[in-house]
């Protein structure tokens, strides 16, 4: 099984990576080596990261995920090949759904 790998280059997610508070951003790093060691099968698993498909967002060619970094955070992601692709963070879980 492939392991997942991780693709942070989106501006828009670097702004916001940068921006957030110090121990947030380790919970971040923390749960992106978790996921790092994960099989995509293992990943959609995962009971902590609460991997979840966001439907509005999702259409035939991409699907969009919102993923769990810490209590207060959710990260959105999609998945292109190999590659998870982080987008946003949000601070507000709902948020990320809409």
């Amino acid at each position: 099984m492939t392991k997942v790998l991780i693709d942070m280059n989106l501006s828009n997610f670097q702004k916001q990576l940068f921006n957030l508070e110090k121990h947030e951003q380790r919970a971040l790093l923390n749960t992106l080596k978790k996921i790092s060691c994960l099989n995509w099968e293992d990943l959609y698993k995962d009971k902590g990261i609460r991997w979840e498909l966001i439907v509005s967002e999702s259409s035939e060619e991409t699907s969009t995920y919102s993923f769990r970094f810490s209590r207060k955070y959710r990260g959105i992601a999609c998945r292109e090949s190999d590659y998870l692709v982080l987008l946003d963070l949000f601070v507000d879980h709902d948020g990320a759904y809409t």
